[in-house]
C-alpha cells in the first residue's frame, strides 16, 4: 500500500514538474515570438497557435499535479464555529466600542467610563 502511495505521489510530483517546465518553455516562446515580431516590423494581431496549446495544456497539467501533491482538501463550514454562540456573542463586534466620543458634550451630567482613556 505504502509502495503504491509513495509511487503515485511521484507520478503526481513529475506531471507538476513537466507541466511548470513546459509552462516555463511556453512563456519564453511567446517572449520570443513577440520579440521577433517586433524586429521585422510586423503587426502583432495573436500567439501562434502551437504556443497558445502549450500554455494552455501546460496550466492544466500543472494544476492536476499541484492539487493531487497538496493532499485532501477539508470542507469550509462556518456554521460550525457559529454553532456554539449565541446572538449577543456573535453580534458583539469590540473593535467597535468608542468611550471616547461626542455623548459628554452633548449632556454635562454624561459620564461613562471617563477613566477609559484616562481622562
Amino acid at each position: 500500500m505504502f509502495l503504491c502511495y509513495s509511487m503515485a505521489k511521484a507520478v503526481y510530483k513529475f506531471l507538476f514538474i513537466f507541466g511548470f517546465v513546459s509552462l516555463l518553455h511556453g512563456g519564453y516562446s511567446a517572449a520570443q515570438h513577440r520579440r521577433f515580431i517586433r524586429i521585422t516590423e510586423q503587426e502583432y494581431s495573436t500567439l501562434p497557435t502551437d504556443v497558445f496549446v502549450q500554455c494552455l495544456v501546460s496550466l492544466i497539467v500543472t494544476m492536476y499535479g499541484v492539487v493531487h501533491i497538496v493532499g485532501d482538501f477539508r470542507e469550509i463550514r462556518a456554521n460550525i464555529q457559529l454553532e456554539n454562540k449565541t446572538w449577543e456573542t456573535a453580534g458583539n463586534r469590540p473593535s467597535f466600542y468608542i468611550f471616547s466620543h461626542r455623548g459628554r458634550n452633548l449632556s454635562p451630567n454624561y459620564s461613562a467610563c471617563d477613566g477609559a482613556y484616562g481622562n
